[in-house]
């Protein structure tokens, strides 16, 4: 018997009223990590980079390597399987070393690809930047069609976009200046309106016990980076709003808010694997050891961890959280290319709740061409 799926946003910890750097430090005592493994594969489509996940707390590796061909295997043989993108909302006036909207198109079709080879996608992980350079405006906004709808077809679009706001996102958004909820553009609580990402609050989780699994969505953008400015210090995205005050304010809350929310989950959750997930890559979060040692942490579930923020699609230039695992998934092709490795990551969830993911590539001659 399928079990429904269960929601929940998190609570508010108390605000401050000075402005905020872009760290607060945490001391904490790291625990011992072991090395994650990869294996490449390379195929004339994509190339795969397999990841088979460690047991909850045994530091060793679970089963024989994954070969890429194994994940087209029936979907009878998985509870199910998930996608996993980032910073694609490409923008034809302003953008980075990406100059047009072939490369996330290129990841749009292998996406559906990969959706209909899988057969039994669940839902697919958004980790932001969504609609370059600054975000939607409203629920009405074209950039939803034009930007997202048009391009990643309906099929893409028949489970939920599980999404986090990404630093362009909250520039042209409400949400950044005020605390109510029905400010924000993106927000949206209803899982069954398709027409809109599922985030229904800055920070939130959602069990599914049908997968052994739980999600939770983070919202760090107080660790983009700062900017002083007539003495004045707030994230560097709060100064392309008007209200860097009170933005910067905002970020710092969701942020401790997050953290807050992922040590409870971490605690209270019954699932075998949690999908974690923000904007932005450990590497980013250095200065929060607490947290790391929390991803790290897999006495009592098996953690994969998602950012973006960085245009690349790897494991190699973030901070490692082992024996759990993680992933820069920025490769969406919607600013630029940081590295050559283009286009989104891929989760399995065996019947005994084993998950394993691994990443599908584009052409990088194509996607990350010179400028005409």
């Amino acid at each position: 018997t399928t079990l429904p799926s269960t929601t929940k946003t998190g609570t508010s910890t108390s605000t401050k009223s000075a402005i905020v750097a872009r760290k607060t430090t945490i001391m904490t005592t790291s625990l011992p990590v072991t090395t994650t493994h990869m294996t490449t594969v390379t195929t004339a489509v994509t190339t795969v980079e397999d990841h088979s996940r460690h047991e909850p707390g045994s530091g060793t590796k679970a089963g024989a390597k994954k070969k890429a061909s194994s994940s087209s295997s029936s979907s009878s043989s998985r509870k199910g399987s998930f996608l996993v993108i980032g910073d694609w909302g490409w923008d034809e006036i302003e953008h980075g070393n990406i100059f047009s909207d072939t490369c996330q198109k290129m990841i749009a079709d292998a996406m559906v690809r990969k959706f209909d080879e899988l057969g039994d996608v669940k839902f697919i992980i958004n980790v932001g930047d969504s609609f370059y350079p600054s975000g939607v405006f409203s629920k009405h906004d074209t950039q939803w069609d034009t930007k997202w709808r048009h391009i990643y077809p309906a099929k893409l679009r028949s489970v939920p976009w599980y999404s986090v706001y990404g630093n362009h996102d909250y520039r042209g958004d409400s949400c950044a200046c005020s605390n109510n909820l029905g400010a924000c553009n993106q927000i949206n609580g209803d899982e069954n309106n398709l027409d809109y990402f599922y985030m229904p609050a800055p920070n939130w989780f959602k069990r599914h016990p049908e997968l052994d699994l739980e999600v939770v969505g983070m919202d760090l953008n107080q660790f983009v980076g700062s900017k002083t400015v007539q003495g004045s210090t707030a994230p560097l995205d709060c100064w392309h709003t008007r209200c860097a005050h009170h933005c910067s304010q905002h970020l710092y809350n969701r942020a401790q808010e997050a953290f807050h929310m992922l040590h409870e989950r971490m605690e209270k959750s019954t699932a075998r694997n949690m999908i974690v997930f923000s904007h932005y890559p450990t590497d980013y979060l250095v200065a929060e050891p607490k947290f790391l040692v929390a991803l790290s942490n897999a006495s009592r579930h098996h953690v994969e961890y998602f950012g973006g923020h960085r245009h690349d699609v790897d494991q190699e230039s973030t901070h490692t959280i082992a024996p759990n695992n993680n992933w820069l998934v920025g490769g969406g092709g919607g600013w630029g290319c940081d590295g050559s490795k283009q286009g989104f990551v891929v989760g399995e969830i065996s019947h005994d709740s084993r998950l394993t993911t691994y990443s599908v590539l584009v052409d990088s001659a194509k996607c990350c061409a010179a400028q005409p």
